[in-house]
């Protein structure tokens, strides 16, 4: 009877000790309650598989304050069917290839972005990418990094 005592104590010590999984971008950025904007439009863009994939990701995710802050319509027209290209296009020019931690950025690199283009990172006065500041930086997931950014950014057209 002890020895089951013992087998169970050490079969729950075991248990308690394993690390839980971290959640991938997607349900971190879900969990974290104030990307909803953003949840809606990469489902509307249809790269939840994309950003729920093996990755590593860097994303730099605008928070709902960041959306709301755009012209009126506009993130409206960006979730209709119809734009959908338009959107891939601005939701990926926020997407790096690669796990980057603030630790990895310096003055005035230039990254591409999965859009295609290139992000500009300064660190002159806080980090910055492009014109938006970053808010939060290094919230890791399982298959990446978000650094949430207080704009939203968009591609050269």
């Amino acid at each position: 009877m002890k020895f089951a005592k013992y087998l169970a104590a050490g079969f729950i010590a075991a248990t308690i000790a394993l690390p839980a999984k971290a959640a991938d971008i997607v349900d971190t950025a879900v969990e974290a309650g104030s990307f909803n904007t953003l949840v809606a439009a990469v489902q509307a863009a249809g790269l939840v598989d994309t950003l729920k994939g093996e990755g590593p990701f860097t994303v730099f995710a605008p928070t709902d304050e960041a959306f709301a802050a755009l012209p009126a319509g506009t993130v409206e027209d960006l979730l209709k069917p119809e734009n959908k290209d338009k959107l891939v296009s601005i939701l990926t020019y926020h997407l790096v290839p690669g796990k980057v931690m603030s630790t990895d950025l310096s003055d005035d690199m230039m990254a591409k972005t999965v859009e295609g283009a290139e992000i500009k990172v300064d660190l002159d006065n806080g980090v910055m990418i492009n014109d938006a500041s970053v808010v939060t930086a290094d919230i890791e997931a399982d298959n990446g990094v978000i650094h949430v950014i207080d704009k939203v950014i968009m591609p050269p057209m």
